[in-house]
């Protein structure tokens, strides 16, 4: 028998496959094992970035939680003496921050500083005055809020000692506003004790290594205090406001809390990707079994 009659009889024996179905043998209808390695690892990666997000929103809501308890228990004790000369090193936002103080000496007020401040009351300047205490140290206080009509004439400070409550607060040596202190120019966006210090010629050595956010002056009123027209906010001062400026006990002391929030969005995610995961995988298996 002729080699042909034998390839047509085996021709002739041979089912005939179904149009379009790929060949058992294919290598192409089954995933490889390098793409089961690649799709774990996608799944691993994923639900280790989500579950350590997680982890780390948690972390921050207990510190939020823990520093507004801190703060809160602060801010509503009673005025303690602040921080001294030698006890300047020990100062820290864990132990101090927005603690209430009192402190005694005299205004420098020659020595002024104003810096760009956004409060409930408007837009404005804070007035950061240095108060030289007995020792010879500088402290600068910052006596409140002035409007922007009483840039070029803010209230002197109190002549001889006076004496100071207000809250402890840590320099802020990064400029605020998107913008960066200019000293040269005399322009202040944030409260950058040293610098501030520099620019009016204070001895670093000689200056506290914080400021304090002088209290309210006994019965005022932020609301009476308040600009509420036009014309006032202009020139930002009337004859009746003489007396109110600068008002001090503006200080911010809430803090957002949407950790928890952010927390289970960042674990759902995690959950999300190792199901999702494990579903492609069994998917890929089954055809690679198949």
């Amino acid at each position: 028998m002729s080699s042909d009659r034998l390839h047509e009889s085996g021709d002739a024996q041979r089912p005939p496959r179904a149009s379009g179905a790929p060949s058992p043998a294919s290598p192409s209808s089954r995933p490889s094992a390098l793409r089961l390695v690649i799709l774990g690892v996608i799944t691993l990666v994923l639900v280790s970035v989500f579950a350590s997000l997680g982890t780390w929103q948690l972390q921050r809501r207990a510190w939020k939680l823990d520093l507004i308890e801190r703060v809160n228990s602060r801010v509503h004790a009673p005025p303690s003496a602040a921080p001294t000369r030698a006890q300047w090193p020990a100062v820290s936002a864990e132990a101090d921050e927005y603690r209430h103080v009192s402190l005694t000496g005299t205004y420098r007020f020659d020595k002024d500083t104003l810096v760009q401040a956004v409060t409930d009351l408007g837009g404005g300047y804070w007035v950061l005055t240095p108060l030289r205490t007995p020792d010879g140290s500088d402290v600068l206080v910052n006596r409140g809020f002035v409007p922007p009509g009483w840039k070029e004439s803010v209230p002197p400070a109190p002549d001889g000692e006076v004496t100071v409550t207000g809250l402890l607060r840590l320099p802020e040596p990064v400029g605020g506003f998107l913008r960066k202190n200019a000293p040269a120019e005399n322009l202040w966006y944030s409260r950058d004790v040293f610098a501030i210090a520099a620019a009016r010629g204070l001895a670093e050595a000689d200056v506290a290594p914080y400021f304090v956010d002088a209290d309210a002056s006994p019965g005022a009123s932020v609301g009476a205090n308040a600009i509420t027209n036009d014309a006032e906010a202009v020139t930002g001062k009337t004859q009746s406001q003489d007396r109110d400026y600068p008002v001090g006990g503006l200080t911010v002391v809430q803090f957002p809390n949407n950790h928890m929030s952010y927390l289970l969005t960042w674990y759902a995610l995690a959950i999300m990707s190792a199901v999702a995961g494990w579903f492609v995988i069994r998917l890929e298996m089954r055809k690679r079994s198949g």
